[in-house]
C-alpha cells in the first residue's frame, strides 16, 4: 500500500465543474438580487428599494468571485510548498531591457 492517499476518480471533473459554476453563479447572484429589489419596491413602493436588491446581487457576485480566488490562492499556495517546485525559481530579469 502505498503511503500517499488516493484521490477520489471524478475529483478533476468536480474541481472542473466547481471553476465553471462561478459564472453561473454570479449570474444567479445578480438575478436574486434583482429580483429581491423588485419584490421589495412593489410590496413597499419605494423606488429605491429596487437599487438596494441590485446593490445586494452584485455584492454577492463580487463575494463569490472573492471565494473563488481565495480558494484558488489556497491550492496554488500548497503547490508553492511542495518539494517537486522549489528549484523552479522565477526570473524576473529580462534578457531585452540589457540595452
Amino acid at each position: 500500500m502505498s503511503t500517499e492517499q488516493e484521490e477520489p476518480k471524478f475529483k478533476k471533473i468536480v474541481n472542473a465543474a466547481d471553476g465553471l459554476s462561478l459564472g453561473i453563479s454570479m449570474v444567479v447572484a445578480i438575478v436574486i438580487g434583482v429580483g429581491l429589489g423588485i419584490l421589495m419596491k412593489n410590496l413597499f413602493g419605494y423606488e429605491w428599494l429596487f437599487w438596494l436588491g441590485v446593490f445586494w446581487g452584485i455584492a454577492a457576485a463580487i463575494l463569490n468571485v472573492y471565494k473563488a480566488y481565495a480558494k484558488q490562492k489556497k491550492s496554488l499556495d500548497e503547490l508553492a510548498d511542495d518539494p517537486r517546485y522549489r528549484h523552479q525559481k522565477y526570473d524576473d530579469s529580462d534578457e531585452d531591457d540589457k540595452y
